[in-house]
Order: structure tokens, then C-alpha cells, then sequence
């Protein structure tokens, strides 16, 4: 028997309990076996300088060659200006398919002078908007494919000392378009103490050029919350990549060999590898690209169609004003256009009244030349050669 509320809160039903089995329970099995058929897609960025571990840290998260001899990583294609580069592979585990997108930019903070580095990142990241905006508005958008930049991972030199301008001035253009997610590099290289203090250090220069990086959200589960302030804690995560397999203590672990011992790649006492696998695969993944969608290219949708809707002009020049509407700017390219043509029609009449003019007066001077002639004619004419034959022979 269904229970039915006598009242209502907020003009809205109590929730009523069911006796028997009615079937919409199974709805969260429905959407998970055709996501499952139609798979997920998820698009990574990785952005630092070269010499830093990218391509190994990116093999050690997915277990996989996706840096390989026959495409290798970003160090290894060190161009002389920043390009952005991208790969696609596709990973199965359990029966679930991943399309992975990994975007690497050779050349990045490698030149003398990096003025403008970011540029060809920021143009990448608008570009996969673009794209995705445009698959929207077309007629047939039943499968679109999901290319946006879902998180960035951006590497720090382990020097201890803070941030470079460079590493301020990439994060500060980034924030509002992309999940940014900051990693201190071969933080083996770092002793625990001073892992520690660079982390702080990091932190307070990014709350102090109030850059957003990515917030971890909180949840309604105790356990869930506990989890996200140990992530939380430990941002930057210092992390260490490796493919190499070492045996310690009768057990086989991924690390890197030094003569005091190994460092462990997925040993949280050594380094944060481990969380940063967790939180952006197994945890976090889904919330990355929910953010991606609702914020970042909201933001930028609104800023497109404000600049659509405007007078043609940039929303972010004219701070978002709208002015015209599309009817209005179609109106006044169709009146450009026509007083467009009405210039070069001018033109072409002034020039061929010129030409005219030009042919009349060659006409004329043409005329008067032989009028001239028929009045004065030359001494050697042929009309003057009688008169000068008589003229020789009187001599």
C-alpha cells in the first residue's frame, strides 16, 4: 500500500515508500550498462619542462606503453617553439573502454625567452571548445565527441624554492579554462623536510596570486570527506614515476634505484603517487569532467554567444554588453556589403569616364594633326615638287 502525505513542505510531497517492487530502483543499473557499452572518453593534459618525468609518471598512472619507442615522450621531441601535441589510446579494464587523450607541449619553458609560452596552450584548450560548441548547434548531434581539455597536470621543478614567474604567469592564464592540478617532479630528489616546506611555500604563492586550482568537493559521506582532506593536505602532491620492477623485502614494487635503497613509486611514506592515481582515476575522474562542462566551457559558451549576440566584438572587450542582436549584425553586414558595392561601382564609372576622356582628346589632337597638314603642307610633299621642278630648270 503507497503511504500519501497528508501535507506538503515547501509545496512539495513527502517522500513515499513503496510496498512491493515497482522497477525504477533498477534506473542506476539501466544508465551504467549503456554507459559501459558507449564508454567514456577523458582528455589529459601534461605541461611542464622537459627532463621532468612526464611521460614516465603518465606510464606509471595507466600501466601502460603510452610513451613508447615508436612515439616518444615530449623530452624526446623537443621542438625550438612550444607545440601542442596529442595522442589517443584505448584502455580496457573490467569490460569498461577509456579513450584517453594525452596532450603533451614540446618545447615548453625550454626556450631562452618564454615570453608568450602559454599562448599556443590557451589557443589548444579554446580550439576543443570551439569544437565541441560547434557539434552542439549542428542539426545531427547524436554522437559528439568529447575532446575538451578535462584536467591539467602541471609539473614543478623540485627546486625549493617557490614558483618561478614562469610557472605564475602559465597557472594564472590557465585557471579559468582548465582543472588545474599542481605536482612537484621527482620529488625523490627532496628530502621529507623539504618536500614539506616547498609544498607550503607553493601554496601560500598560489593563494597569495589568487590562482584556482582544482578544489576537491566536499560530500555528504563522513568517510568521502575524510578522504578529500587528505587530498587536500597533500596538495602539490609530490610525486615519482617509474616502469623499472625492483624486489625489496621479498616483494616486487616499481621504483627507482639509488645505492641507499629504492624509492617506491606506490609507497605513500615515499610519495604522493598514489593519491594522485586515486583522486584523477578512480575517484575524482567524473568530478574533473563535470567541472570542465559546468564551469570552464560554460564560462566560455557565455562569453561566445555574448560576443554572437553583441556587435561582433569580443564579450570580453566589451565587458558581456549585449547591443544587437544576430538579426540586427546580419542587417549591418548586408548594408557594409551594399555600400561596399556602390564604391567600387563609383570607381569604375570615374575610371571609365577618365578612359572616355582620355580617347576623346586622342581623338581631337588626332584631327587638329591632320587639319594642320592639309593647310601647311611640308616642302617635300608631293605639292611641291612642281614648283620646285620649275625652279631648277629656270636655273
Amino acid at each position: 500500500m503507497i503511504e500519501r502525505p497528508e501535507t506538503a513542505v515547501c509545496g512539495l510531497p513527502y517522500a513515499r515508500s513503496l510496498e512491493g517492487y515497482v522497477g525504477f530502483a533498477n534506473l542506476p543499473n539501466q544508465v551504467y550498462r549503456k554507459s559501459v557499452k558507449r564508454g567514456f572518453e577523458f582528455t589529459l593534459m601534461v605541461v611542464g619542462e622537459s627532463g621532468l618525468g612526464k611521460s614516465t609518471l603518465i606510464n606509471s598512472l595507466f600501466l601502460s606503453d603510452l610513451y613508447s619507442k615508436e612515439y616518444p615522450g615530449p623530452s624526446l621531441r623537443i621542438k625550438k617553439t612550444v607545440q601542442v601535441e596529442h595522442a589517443k589510446v584505448q584502455i580496457k579494464e573490467g569490460g569498461v573502454q577509456l579513450t584517453l587523450t594525452i596532450v603533451d607541449t614540446p618545447g615548453f619553458g625550454d626556450a631562452v625567452d618564454n615570453s608568450n609560452c602559454w599562448q599556443p596552450v590557451v589557443n589548444y584548450i579554446d580550439s576543443r571548445f570551439e569544437e565541441f560548441l560547434n557539434s552542439e548547434s549542428r542539426v545531427n548531434r547524436r554522437q559528439i565527441a568529447d575532446t575538451r581539455v578535462h584536467c591539467c597536470l602541471y609539473f614543478i621543478a623540485p627546486s625549493g624554492h617557490g614558483l618561478k614567474p614562469l610557472d605564475i604567469e602559465f597557472m594564472k592564464r590557465l585557471h579559468e579554462k582548465v582543472n588545474i592540478i599542481p605536482l612537484i617532479a621527482k620529488a625523490d630528489t627532496l628530502t621529507t623536510e623539504e618536500c614539506y616546506h616547498f609544498k607550503k611555500q607553493i601554496m601560500k604563492e598560489i593563494k597569495e596570486q589568487k590562482i584556482k586550482i582544482y578544489e576537491f568537493p566536499n560530500t555528504e559521506d563522513e568517510d568521502d570527506n575524510k578522504l578529500v582532506k587528505k587530498f587536500k593536505d597533500c596538495v602539490p602532491l609530490a610525486v615519482v614515476g617509474s616502469n623499472l620492477v625492483f624486489e625489496v623485502s621479498g616483494k616486487k614494487v616499481r621504483g627507482r634505484q639509488y645505492p641507499w635503497g629504492v624509492a617506491e613509486v606506490e609507497n605513500g611514506d615515499h610519495c604522493d603517487f598514489s593519491i594522485l592515481r586515486n583522486m584523477l582515476i578512480r575517484t575524482h575522474m567524473q568530478d574533473l569532467k563535470e567541472i570542465t562542462n559546468n564551469i570552464h566551457y560554460e564560462n566560455y559558451r557565455s562569453r561566445k554567444l555574448a560576443a554572437v549576440t553583441g556587435n561582433g566584438v569580443d564579450a570580453s572587450k566589451t565587458k558581456g554588453r549585449l547591443t544587437r542582436s544576430p538579426l540586427a549584425e546580419m542587417e549591418e553586414e548586408r548594408r557594409e556589403h551594399v555600400a561596399k558595392m556602390k564604391k567600387m561601382e563609383t570607381e569604375m564609372e570615374q575610371v571609365f569616364e577618365m578612359k572616355v576622356k582620355e580617347k576623346k582628346q586622342k581623338l581631337k589632337d588626332s584631327e587638329n594633326e591632320v587639319s594642320f597638314s592639309n593647310h601647311h603642307p611640308h616642302p617635300t610633299s608631293p605639292l611641291t615638287l612642281p614648283y620646285a621642278f620649275c625652279t631648277f630648270l629656270s636655273l
